[in-house]
């Protein structure tokens, strides 16, 4: 027994020898401890490697982004919309008097500052269904008014009453270079005035989550962290120039950034913010067709010889009497250039599209069986002519809804002769019917007025 007992303390003693020697001869990689909170100081699992010298790390060439920063977090504000809804009661909640439940919702983002007497662009969704909307800056709150939103492009404009405020800075988004750095500056998680750095990882993204009839999707995408809270916030180049309004996340179904984050570009918000402060709404151009990107595939199933070069975008769509159209221009034709730029995707066509305005002539190349040619055609509104249109929407509390008519282009699209469109649907006898209901007939009888269908609704009992 004593035997075993000296071999048990003699291992205890060589192993503790062991460790001391490890420790004092072995090399020991360089370590920083991560602070971040109570009772974290020495977690072995926040500790992380520090590079050593000779390692590569990509930096800007200005060294850093305070200069940037600080340019650019003075003018991105915090937003704040408030919605009330209410809870049905029960029976026996009404019969003893009751009164119904209400909450006020709270949800968050960011804007930018565009004038300085007070307008403010953020992202529709952010405000999207708020019964009212503030604006914090410098401590102090603003009860915002929202001058005019537009859905196709995720764009809100809003003002309030100030003066002298720091306008940003306005870049361009055509002379952003994939895999230059840039900076979102916004409110993640109510962390207000948050800087995070990365570089553009593409140009002309198109990721689907506009749900419009007509959307503009060329997102600049970026991996600079874009978290809740950010959208409506500033991208900014190195020199703390906007660039663009950050609006999407890539969050894999976590709610949270992974990786990828999208932008407006300022050009298109630019003029989508003229539009509204000129004439309430974005004068929207349309090209008369629709187009899918040129790929590998469609030119094997067209029977189109191209080896490598697939530039241009398939016009897969003609809407007769549209501008293409009286252009001379052929479903199956190749749009390669507008106005002698390069289009090489559907969301570069689109965006190339969305700074022009109703009336502006557009110069078009492209190709038909082997063949470039050129057509000149005039861009129309959305009822077909060239004029300043101002949308008209009608409202009814009773049945809880806006009404207006269904333009000229989607009327076509659509395959329909007339039509009227129920949105914003909230409390009352339409509450229930899906968002952007389309109305063409009422017992047979066609509906060409939004104002004769409110009339028409609203002396009806037992709407279902």
């Amino acid at each position: 027994m004593k035997s075993i007992l000296k071999i048990v303390v003699i291992g205890f003693l060589a192993g503790l020898l062991g460790a001391y020697t490890l420790l004092q001869f072995a090399p020991v990689p360089n370590q920083e401890v991560i602070l971040t909170g109570d009772n974290t100081y020495n977690n072995p699992l926040l500790v992380r490697e520090i590079p050593e010298v000779n390692d590569v790390v990509a930096i800007p060439e200005s060294d850093d982004f305070v200069e940037a920063s600080r340019i650019s977090t003075k003018s991105v504000v915090y937003i704040r919309s408030l919605s009330e809804q209410s809870y049905s009661l029960s029976w026996m909640d009404l019969f003893f008097g009751g009164q119904p439940n209400r909450e006020v919702r709270v949800s968050s983002g960011s804007g930018v500052i565009f004038s300085k007497d007070g307008y403010i662009v953020s992202n529709n969704h952010v405000i999207s269904g708020a019964d009212k909307v503030e604006v914090i800056f410098n401590k102090r709150t603003f009860e915002a008014r929202v001058i005019g939103t537009d859905p196709g492009s995720d764009l809100a404009v809003l003002k309030i009453d100030a003066e002298n405020l720091p306008v940003i800075p306005m870049g361009t988004s055509k002379n952003v270079q994939v895999g230059e750095w840039v900076i979102a500056v916004g409110n993640p998680f109510n962390l207000t005035s948050t800087v995070t750095a990365g570089i553009v990882s593409a140009k002309g993204r198109q990721i689907n989550i506009l749900k419009e009839k007509f959307p503009i999707e060329s997102f600049i995408q970026t991996d600079a962290a874009i978290n809740p809270g950010n959208s409506g916030g500033a991208l900014v180049n190195s020199e703390g120039q906007l660039v663009g309004i950050n609006t999407a996340i890539f969050s894999a179904g976590t709610g949270s950034y992974v990786g990828y984050g999208f932008a407006v570009p300022v050009d298109i918000v630019r003029k989508v913010f003229s539009d509204i402060v000129r004439y309430g709404e974005v004068q929207k151009a349309f090209f008369g067709g629709e187009v899918e990107d040129f790929t590998s595939d469609i030119a094997k199933r067209l029977d189109i010889q191209r080896k490598e070069d697939f530039t241009g975008v398939l016009l897969v769509y003609l809407r007769e009497g549209g501008a293409a159209a009286k252009a001379g221009l052929m479903e199956g034709d190749i749009i390669t250039a507008i106005d002698g730029t390069t289009i090489n995707s559907k969301g570069i066509f689109e965006e190339e599209l969305s700074y022009r305005s109703p009336g502006e002539k557009l110069m078009v190349a492209y190709e038909r069986k082997g063949k470039e040619y050129n057509a000149t055609l005039v861009l129309t509104n959305r009822e077909g002519t060239t004029e300043i249109l101002k949308r008209k929407t009608f409202i009814s509390e009773s049945l809880g809804a806006e009404f207006e008519e269904v333009s000229k282009v989607e009327r076509d699209l659509l395959g329909i002769k007339n039509g009227i469109r129920v949105f914003n649907i909230k409390r009352g006898k339409l509450y229930g019917i899906e968002e952007d209901f389309i109305i063409t007939n009422i017992n047979k009888a066609t509906i060409n007025s939004a104002s004769k269908l409110i009339e028409i609704l609203e002396n009806v009992d037992g709407i279902v």
